[in-house]
């Protein structure tokens, strides 16, 4: 059974699983579908179509669901999918898609700490860290296990990678590849992401593998189509070492270096 406080305000139509508890002032919208066991400590707004999964946690004035801030927005329905245990912490924002059936995403285990926000149609992965007051603006892509430092600003459209990690008041305006370290204003790939790696448990093959990739592609001054076709030759092709490769290639905004 769900405990849900007499001054919250639970809209006709919203669907709460089993173990939630909604605590004083939330206010959750005709639409909204909450997951078995999430928390919702006070002051939340949840709106929209939006629907969480099991265990997530919520802290007061955040706010989620709600309508797209871009103007292009012109009505018609748009989503909001967050998966299984995330953690947003006081202020958080997290707006709804633009265009009609269109979606941002989040997925799970992930910790947004306060003030952070995801802007309409970001597509997150699983278990990032989004630090105080960090930014995502319209159509940023996170891949997993993507750390994101404190007062950080993501431009549109440009993608973090897997593993990688963004310092504290950096501008990100291209591509953050994935297994490295970036920071700086604008942000550029300042080395590999050594600690991440053996947080994550990436064997050490391919680890040493990285290395030489980044020291090729970052540091011999190399075209990124002839760093690519060195690495190639010369690495050994692991996993990472290919995802790395795929990212760089498929860059739209280009690779901040």
């Amino acid at each position: 059974m769900s405990q849900i406080h007499s001054t919250a305000v639970v809209e006709e139509g919203a669907r709460i699983a089993e173990g939630c508890h909604i605590g004083p002032y939330c206010i959750i919208g005709p639409n909204v579908t909450l997951g078995q066991g999430c928390t919702l400590h006070s002051h939340i707004v949840i709106a929209g179509h939006t629907e969480l999964g099991e265990a997530n946690i919520i802290y007061p004035f955040a706010s989620i669901g709600l309508q797209s801030q871009d103007l292009k927005h012109s009505g018609g329905t748009t989503h909001t999918h967050i998966g299984n245990h995330n953690t947003f912490r006081e202020y958080v924002t997290v707006h709804s898609a633009t265009n009609d059936g269109d979606a941002t995403v989040i997925g799970s285990h992930n910790n947004l700490l306060a003030y952070t926000h995801v802007a309409h149609d970001c597509q997150l992965g699983d278990h990032i860290v989004m630090s105080n007051v960090a930014t995502l603006a319209g159509h940023v892509t996170v891949e997993d296990r993507a750390i994101i430092g404190g007062i950080a600003a993501v431009h549109q459209f440009c993608r973090i990678g897997t593993m990688s990690i963004i310092g504290g008041c950096s501008k990100v305006v291209q591509d953050i590849p994935p297994y490295m370290l970036a920071d700086g204003n604008p942000a550029i790939t300042r080395a590999l992401n050594k600690e991440g790696l053996k947080r994550n448990d990436v064997s050490e093959e391919s680890q040493t593998a990285l290395k030489q990739a980044h020291r090729i592609l970052f540091r011999e001054n190399l075209t990124f189509t002839k760093g690519i076709d060195k690495t190639r030759a010369e690495v050994p092709a692991s996993g990472e070492i290919k995802h790395l490769l795929t990212f760089i290639e498929s860059s739209q905004r280009g690779i901040a270096r």
